[in-house]
Formats: structure tokens, C-alpha cells, sequence
């Protein structure tokens, strides 16, 4: 099926479109708390075993740095002490980072059908749901982690050159920040309209195209997104408006297409429109 795709803007209106969508799925949750608990419980779910996951780290960071450092056996006791600890310290900061850069995706994995039902909801307060593809359950969350893996190796590959540049002076304090939040930020915005965008039978290609071309909008979105994430236990609390907003923000760069008339109103068959 053909669709047309709508353009938000370009510049600042995209951008505003995009936090206009965020903000609009954050309202539809309050306006719906019953929904936004519905939310919580794969987020919260995803917490606990990311949380797991971290008190496992702890308790075997040390282990960890012994094994990555066999070569500092040999070294005095005081050298060999600060330098593994700094190790376990680089470790344990690699984790977080982790965590952080996959929490959304675990989230989406495990909650999907959670935010399915809650995606199809907020389409339906909106005007009505598309018609969409006949897809399992089973197949979808298969989907969803393979989609998922793709959009983490895109990530990693253009996370960890801004990394490295995050220790050049100046650059590394100034630019590569902005430039972390706005690669962020459009891989949010990838992840969090992948629902109604297979919804409507956009798959992961799909997707990438449309936020390119409206990336004002998909930054707009993503970036704020992103921001509030950071905040401890914000991502928790509003993964549900994320969620709701990414179908805002869908629903305005996809719009759904007119229905072609299949007979005149005299009950005549319809003339193609260079015959009428």
C-alpha cells in the first residue's frame, strides 16, 4: 500500500512539531492514568532486571578487573591497587552507559504487548485505527527485537567515535554532547514509532526514511525524549507518554489515505479522474 508522507516543517516548525507530539502523548496519559499504569509495568520490569543486572556488576566487579588485568600481577601492591581500581571504575561506568543506551529497547521489547494495546488506543481517541497487517504476536516480537538489535549496532557504531572524541579538550565538552543528544535522540524517535508505523505497514526501512525526511521532527521528539530520560527514574514514569506521543508524531507524518470512491453518487461506476 502506498502512503504519502506529510512533512512537519523544516528548522524550528519541525522541531516544534516533534515536541508538540511528545507533549501531546504526555497529556493523553494524564488524561488517561489508567493506561499510563497499564505503561509502567513493563518499564518497571525492565528496572528490576536492569537493576539485578547492576547489583550482579558490583558484586563481581573486582573479579572482572582481575581478569581484564593479568598483566598487573607483578606490580606493587599501591599501583596494582589504583590502576584496577580505576578499571573497575571505567567498567562499571561502561555498564551505565549501556544501560542507558538500551533501556528504551528492553522496555519496548518486553512491554510489546502492553504498548500495543495502549498504541491502539491512543489511535483510536485520535480518529480510528489503520488498517493493518495481519502479523502474530509471536512475529512481532520477534520483529521487535530484531529491530531492536539493528537500531543498538547503529548506536554503538556512532556512539563510540563520539566517545573517543569525548577526551579531545573543548570539543569533547562543548560539541560532542550535542552531538550525543541528537544521535540519541533520532534513534528514540526510530524506536518509539516503530508500533504505529508497523501499524500501518512501514517497516524498520521504512521508518528510517520518513524520520530522515522529516528529521526536524524526529529530533524534535527524540531530543526531548531523550533529555527527560536521563533524569533518574524519569524514563520509568514516562515511557507511556512516549509511547502515546509517538503516534501523534506518526499520525502527522503519515497521514491515512482518502478512500477512492467506488461508484458515482448516481450509483454509476466512478470514471478514472482524466475521464470526469
Amino acid at each position: 500500500m502506498t502512503r504519502e508522507i506529510a512533512h512537519a516543517g523544516t528548522g524550528m516548525s519541525g522541531v516544534a512539531a516533534g515536541i508538540r507530539s511528545f507533549l501531546a502523548g504526555l497529556r493523553w496519559v494524564v488524561r488517561n492514568p489508567g493506561w499510563w499504569f497499564l505503561g509502567l509495568v513493563p518499564a518497571l520490569l525492565a528496572l528490576v532486571l536492569y537493576v539485578l543486572a547492576f547489583v550482579l556488576l558490583a558484586l563481581h566487579v573486582g573479579d572482572l578487573t582481575r581478569l581484564v588485568t593479568p598483566f598487573a600481577e607483578g606490580w606493587p601492591d599501591g599501583l596494582r591497587g589504583v590502576f584496577r581500581f580505576l578499571v573497575g571504575v571505567l567498567i562499571f561506568g561502561t555498564g551505565l552507559v549501556i544501560a542507558i543506551k538500551t533501556y528504551v529497547s528492553v522496555t519496548l521489547v518486553i512491554g510489546d504487548p502492553f504498548y500495543e494495546k495502549l498504541s491502539e488506543r491512543v489511535e483510536r481517541d485520535m480518529g480510528g485505527l489503520p488498517e493493518a497487517p495481519e502479523v502474530s504476536l509471536w512475529r512481532s516480537i520477534a520483529r521487535s527485537v530484531r529491530d531492536s538489535v539493528v537500531i543498538m549496532l547503529w548506536v554503538a557504531a556512532l556512539t563510540i567515535p563520539l566517545f573517543v572524541l569525548g577526551f579531545v579538550p573543548v570539543i569533547g565538552q562543548t560539541v560532542v554532547p550535542v552531538l550525543g543528544a541528537l544521535v540519541s535522540g533520532f534513534f528514540l524517535a526510530v524506536e518509539l514509532t516503530g508500533l504505529p508505523m508497523e501499524r500501518r505497514g512501514l517497516l524498520r526501512r521504512d521508518r528510517f526514511t520518513i524520520l530522515r525526511r522529516n528529521l526536524g521532527a524526529a529530533l524534535g521528539f527524540g531530543v526531548v525524549a531523550f533529555l527527560i530520560f536521563l533524569i533518574p527514574l524519569a524514563v520509568v514514569v514516562t515511557m507511556p507518554a512516549a509511547v502515546a506521543g509517538s503516534v501523534v508524531l506518526v499520525r502527522t507524518l503519515v497521514p491515512e489515505p482518502e478512500p477512492e470512491p467506488d461508484a458515482a453518487a448516481d450509483g454509476s461506476p466512478a470514471l478514472p479522474p482524466e475521464r470526469r
